[in-house]
């Protein structure tokens, strides 16, 4: 058999064995997705499997830089591919995905053992927390004053803005024959 046909076999094979399986996608006809481990573990990683032309005499590109696998340490993906290689090396020359994926599945263990996930801190400056905060202190409103406030201010002040001389006075009362003079502070 070529190696076309050896392909299309195994792809109908994969295809009816994951049918239906939620860690199993195909991205193209030579190119799988794999996921070993559910989507909350923290041990699961995905398997990016792509066929070359003269697979599966050749071995298939098998890589973990998928999204999914951001968290795992650089170590322990070289660990993971170097152990898939040397099951590839084992299986080659014969359809050998089945034989990937299951024996990824049962030693996810060990594969991950050592597995310390990748934390990506986030750091906040002090300058950025200020400027937080200050646009916080521009965004306050000012208290929206009536027209009727508006046109009380403006009658009380002269073309600068300011209150003439004796704007809080009280007028002179007479109380008697002396006048008495009386300033209110507000």
């Amino acid at each position: 058999m070529s190696a076309n046909e050896d392909q299309e076999m195994e792809l109908e094979a994969l295809r009816s064995i994951y049918e239906g399986d939620e860690c199993f996608k195909e991205i193209s006809p030579v190119s799988f997705q794999f996921r070993i481990g559910d989507l909350e573990d923290t041990k699961a990683f995905l398997l990016d499997v792509t066929w070359p032309e003269t697979y599966p005499e050749t071995s298939p590109q098998i890589n973990l830089d998928a999204f999914f696998n951001n968290r795992i340490s650089a170590e322990t993906k070289q660990l993971i591919l170097s152990k898939l290689e040397e099951q590839v090396e084992a299986n080659l020359g014969t359809a050998m995905m089945y034989t990937l994926f299951e024996w990824a599945k049962e030693n996810q263990e060990a594969l991950m053992e050592n597995h310390k996930p990748v934390v990506t801190a986030l750091t906040i400056s002090s300058s950025d927390v200020t400027s937080v905060t200050s646009t916080a202190k521009k965004k306050e409103k000012k208290e929206q004053l009536t027209k009727a406030q508006k046109r009380r201010i403006i009658n009380r002040t002269d073309n600068k803005g300011e209150l003439p001389r004796g704007w809080n006075w009280v007028d002179v009362i007479k109380v008697g024959p002396f006048p008495f003079f009386f300033k209110l502070e507000l």
